[in-house]
This record gives structure tokens, sequence and C-alpha cells, in this order.
């Protein structure tokens, strides 16, 4: 069995060989020739094939404007006579800017201004601003009106003395929460957050209270009030000056840069 084996390789390996090298050509069977010579066969006039070298293509010339006579283009421009006159009713040429005096563009511009405001103030202090701003210039100064919303507190008090509200403020802090001085007309007391509106105090309120507070309550620290801003909107260096008029009714408020 192993003989017949061997005996079979052998004739395939000869029949393989005579296959590849075209022994068997005349009976019909040869391998696939892959230099596919029938694509020579199928080129035409292959000797006039040349490799040429790519050559920079010319700048192409500026072509006239539309509408334009070709010829106009080409005709040179005589250059004016030196000597002769200009036109009476000729606008005279515009000299350019830097060629001014220094005073002359000076002059020419809009003098550096800064807008300044100052405030809020109350009607008392309003009242005031206006007495002083009365010796500056008209138009240079306004009050815009500006109300105040009111403010609400969480308030523990009135105590007797400072050392009762010294120990107080003491409890308070060993209970993590933040206090300062009520001040005013609800001294001797403590604060322990200022709010815009009632809500939101209350809300405080009751998380304090959550935590062991019992005696703070909510009151009304100030009422909606008027309130007015000192706006200068265009201040010059010839006015700052005359500013210092204004320094009494400030009221220790600073002139600043105005909000946008």
């Amino acid at each position: 069995m192993l003989r017949l084996a061997v005996i079979v390789l052998l004739l395939a390996n000869a029949g393989y060989y005579a296959w590849t090298q075209g022994v068997m050509h005349p009976l019909g069977f040869e391998p696939q020739d892959p230099s596919e010579p029938q694509r020579l066969e199928q080129q035409i006039r292959p000797e006039t094939l040349r490799i040429l070298k790519a050559s920079p293509s010319p700048s192409p010339s500026p072509s006239p404007s539309a509408g334009a006579d070709p010829s106009d283009a080409a005709a040179p421009v005589p250059p004016a006579s030196p000597s002769a006159p200009a036109p009476a009713d000729a606008p005279a040429a515009t000299a350019p800017a830097n060629s001014l005096p220094l005073a002359a563009t000076a002059a020419l511009r809009a003098p550096d201004t800064e807008c300044l405001q100052a405030g809020v103030f109350d009607e008392r202090q309003a009242e005031a601003l206006r007495t002083a701003a009365a010796n500056l210039p008209q138009g240079s100064w306004v009050l815009d009106a500006t109300p105040l919303p009111g403010r609400w507190m969480v308030y523990m008090g009135r105590f007797d003395d400072v050392a009762t509200l010294n120990k107080k403020r003491t409890e308070l802090r060993a209970l993590q929460i933040s206090v300062d001085r009520a001040g005013g007309s609800l001294e001797y007391g403590l604060s322990l957050g200022r709010f815009s509106s009632r809500s939101a105090a209350e809300r405080e309120l009751a998380s304090v209270s959550a935590r062991g507070v019992r005696s703070a309550r909510v009151v009304q620290e100030r009422p909606d009030t008027p309130g007015f801003v000192l706006r200068l909107p265009a201040v010059t260096e010839a006015l700052r000056p005359q500013l210092s008029v204004l320094r009494t009714a400030l009221a220790g408020k600073t002139l600043r840069a105005c909000s946008p």
C-alpha cells in the first residue's frame, strides 16, 4: 500500500513539472503566462513615445479693464509740465494729516472725558448733594433715582449689656453659626444673617432653629427707601478741580468710574 502511494506521488510530481514547463502544451494544458504578451501587441506605434520635461507656464499679462479701449492702456501718459500754472478753479491738494502743526492737531481733537459716579445716597444726603453741586457747570451732573430694597435680618437680642452679648456670641460660634453685631437701633443684639426678602430670612431662621437656636427671630432692618446715585457723565481736566465742592456732601463715599 505504501509503495502504491509513493508511485502516485512520483507520477503527480512528474505531471506538474511537465505542465509548468510547457511540455503538455500540444495537449492543450499549460499555465497562464503572467507576462501578458498580448498587451504589447496592442500598443500603437510605441517608438514615437517621448518623455518631455515640464516647463513653467508664462505669467498671464494683465488685461485692460472691461469697457476700456486696449489702445488706451498702451498709450503712455505724458508728464505734466512743471511750469504750467494750475487752473484757477482747480481744488487745492489735501495735505497729509501728519503735516499739520501739533497745536492745530490738538485743537481738532475732542478733550478727554471720564464718567464718574458715587452712591447710593438717601434723600437727606441727596439734598445736600444738590446744594453742593449747584456750584458746578450746568449739565455736568445728575442724580439718578435708585430705590434701595428693604433688608431683613435673623436677629437675637436685645441683650442687657456687652458681656451678655459676647457670651451668646460664643455659644453660637460653638454651634458653628456665623454672627455679627446688629448695629444701629438693634443694639445690643446679634445678626445671624441679612437678606433682601423676608422669605429668605425665614428659611435661614428655620435652619438655625434646627441646630438648637431658640430665641432668634426675623426683623426688618431697613424698609424700602428711595435712593440716589450721583453721576458726572463727562469730567474733563478743567472740571476735575471744581469737584472739591462735593467733598463734604459725598458723606465719605468716593467717586469711581461709571459702571457699564
